[in-house]
């Protein structure tokens, strides 16, 4: 298993949609559910920063995380592109692998 980590500054205002487009049943989770090897969503909220959030997306390897990506392209940027206006910044803190 993979988990692939993010974390996000999210503009104050909108963290209530951050939070429904980003959690467990959110927006990302539907789009990735659509593909085999998905494994579920964390949302983790800063407990000082509000506005700071990680995401953990658990994937059964990176071969399928890989495939959901190039099969999702165009739902995979529309998403996004929508999304972006929710935050001030994203960073891809990496993907780690379960021992």
């Amino acid at each position: 298993m993979i988990a692939i980590v993010w974390e996000f500054q999210v503009r104050e205002e909108s963290v209530p949609a951050f939070q429904q487009a980003y959690g467990p049943a959110g927006d990302w989770a539907d789009l990735f559910r659509q593909y085999p090897g998905y494994e579920g969503t964390t949302l983790l909220q800063d407990n000082i920063v509000k506005t700071r959030f990680l995401t953990i997306d658990h994937w059964k390897d990176i071969a399928h995380f890989n495939q959901m990506r190039q099969s999702s392209v165009r739902e995979y940027s529309r998403l996004d592109d929508r999304c972006s206006e929710l935050t001030m910044s994203e960073r891809e803190l990496g993907v780690f692998h379960a021992k």
